[in-house]
């Protein structure tokens, strides 16, 4: 998932998003100390999905902040 996709989201569908990616991330990673994983690729895939979305997540907390800072000065 692109940047401009996630940015593009709503901030709830984002969260949900994300829970979704870290759940896979989980069973990823379970799979693979299982030795049941055979696409490697995708663990990397998911924790970069995870991070962009955390990213986003996080950035419109800042600017949520920088918002209520400027309203009250």
């Amino acid at each position: 998932m692109l940047m401009s996709e996630i940015r593009a989201l709503a901030t709830p569908q984002i969260e949900a998003k994300l829970d979704d990616a870290r759940e896979e991330l989980f069973k990823l990673r379970f799979q693979f100390r299982t030795g049941q994983l055979t696409d490697y690729s995708r663990l990397r895939a998911s924790r970069r999905t995870v991070a962009r979305l955390a990213t986003v997540v996080r950035e419109r907390e800042l600017a949520a902040q920088l918002a209520a800072q400027g309203e009250k000065a």
